[in-house]
């Protein structure tokens, strides 16, 4: 369910563009179509948190199963999100949002009617991989269509409308497998897809403006195949490791996985098109900024599996219970979100460890309520705080990273920033699946807790390393660079991605 943290999406690598003279006739429209995209995304990215249960009982599969529900359409998205952007550049905006909106609806279908697990979780990854063709063109558009003036209000629609999705995703999974209306159970999930991505593309071939792209653009497909190979080659071993009984090949493949990594920065300093700019990797601030997000997003992506799981296997909640008891988590980030600007402005890296420091307290409130048997309606105090904290934490967190970067540079780090969320998700649902289910096997069956204790331990040690990178940041907000990205990064919000 991303944060979100917000919940999910990246500016394109050439979202810095002079603004039109005048402003689109058509521009509200155009945003509202965004917005669809926009929430479709972190809807689908969320509801499998709440419904991965009721889709074993239907279809079959294990453990590793429930965990690719989630990862395979995060890693799919975060990977090819670093070059989405730069795709649209080459082939044109509205022609790679109309394209990944068609797909995406196509593979919700498939979704939908899928006769096996392994057909739900391929036709997800399709998903991922779509909407991350989909996503990026949104910014570059909307900075095409509004002037100056009128562009940071037409932003500042995407915290709330991003919030409401990542509350909506899990309550809405829930309320649907509750009702189960002609039988669907979790398929209708995928079905109500359909009406929401025809409108997409009917609004997207009504109103955007055509654009033909850029034929000079150029795009690496070596360095964006060493992403995809690294990223897979860690997070598949994770996840199927345990199942397998950790044989040679699963560290083997871990171990590829870093080469790949490694041949991807080697890269990006001799590539005439890199997929992340070169200069960017010479700015501590910029990453710094990074490695915190990678242990921000990792502990928050697998502290919402885990949780999810809880309240569904070891305490036989519903669907729809699970949602409801996951609520405070994104009240948590409501209400922290509404001041945290503000407070920025004063505080600067220091609010940072702030956040952690209250996530912290949450997450290990979780082990303890948890491990004392305390009745369920107890977790909900410290899934408040965590809330608080992931509040504090995402909003700055984006800034301060996009505050290193020149304007030349803002495409690029924002796709880099949004990808490294998405691909921290999915190690965090890899990496905190595996820990709770050996956790969870070994724990006495009598507490049904010890799965959510130990995987609550984890993600506070998880935000204290965060706390201690935090330290490569500037001290002070006027520490930063005084350029500012031209385009936000979506909030994080109550997500997997």
């Amino acid at each position: 369910m991303t944060v979100p943290a917000s919940t999910s999406a990246s500016a394109s690598t050439s979202a810095v563009r002079t603004a039109p003279p005048r402003a689109h006739p058509r521009r509200w429209r155009i945003l509202a179509v965004v917005l669809l995209a926009q929430a479709l995304d972190l809807l689908d990215a969320t509801v499998m948190n709440v419904a991965a249960p009721s889709v074993r009982a239907g279809l079959g599969g294990g453990a590793a199963m429930m965990q690719w529900l989630t990862a395979g359409y995060t890693l799919a998205f975060g990977v090819l999100l670093i070059v989405g952007g730069r795709l649209g550049d080459r082939w044109g905006r509205r022609r790679l949002f109309v394209l990944g909106a068609a797909g995406f609806t196509a593979a919700s279908a498939v979704c939908a009617a899928a006769p096996s697990p392994t057909v739900l979780v391929a036709a997800r990854v399709v998903q991922g991989a779509l909407g991350a063709l989909m996503i990026p063109q949104g910014f570059g558009v909307l900075t095409s269509v509004f002037d100056e003036r009128e562009r940071g209000r037409a932003f500042a629609t995407f915290g709330p409308v991003m919030a409401l999705a990542g509350v909506g995703g899990p309550v809405l999974a829930g309320g649907l497998i509750a009702l189960d209306p002609a039988g669907l159970d979790w398929r209708l999930i995928f079905l109500i897809n359909l009406p929401l991505g025809a409108l997409a593309v009917v609004g997207a071939l009504r109103w955007m403006p055509a654009d033909r792209g850029d034929p000079l653009v150029r795009i690496d497909p070596p360095g964006a195949l060493l992403v995809a190979m690294g990223s897979a080659l860690v997070v598949h071993p994770l996840i199927q490791g345990r199942e397998a009984g950790w044989p040679w090949w699963t560290f083997a493949e871990i171990a590829a996985g870093i080469a790949a990594f490694a041949a991807f920065g080697r890269r990006q300093r001799t590539s005439r098109s890199p997929v992340l700019v070169p200069s960017l990797l010479r700015k501590p601030a910029f990453v710094g900024g990074l490695a915190v997000t990678a242990a921000f997003f990792t502990g928050l992506g697998g502290l919402l599996l885990v949780l999810s799981l809880h309240f569904q296997l070891d305490l036989g909640r519903s669907a729809w219970g699970t949602a409801l008891h996951l609520s405070p988590l994104a009240v948590g980030i409501g209400l922290a979100s509404l001041f945290a600007p503000a407070v920025s402005a004063r505080l600067g890296r220091s609010l940072l460890h702030l956040g952690l420091g209250v996530e912290a307290l949450g997450t290990l409130g979780l082990a303890a309520v948890a491990g004392s048997g305390s009745a369920v309606w107890a977790l909900s105090i410290p899934t408040l705080v965590v809330g608080l904290g992931v509040g504090l934490v995402s909003g700055t967190l984006v800034r301060s990273i996009l505050a290193a970067a020149e304007p030349a540079e803002t495409g690029s780090a924002s796709g880099t920033l949004n990808a490294l969320q998405q691909l921290s998700t999915a190690l965090g649902v890899a990496v905190l699946g595996t820990v709770y289910f050996a956790a969870h096997d070994a724990g006495a069956p009598e507490t049904g807790a010890h799965g959510l204790v130990i995987g609550a331990l984890v993600v506070t040690a998880t935000c204290l390393v965060g706390a201690g990178l935090v330290f490569l940041l500037p001290r002070a907000r006027d520490e930063q660079p005084t350029s500012a990205p031209s385009t936000p990064a979506t909030p994080a919000t109550p997500s997997t991605h």
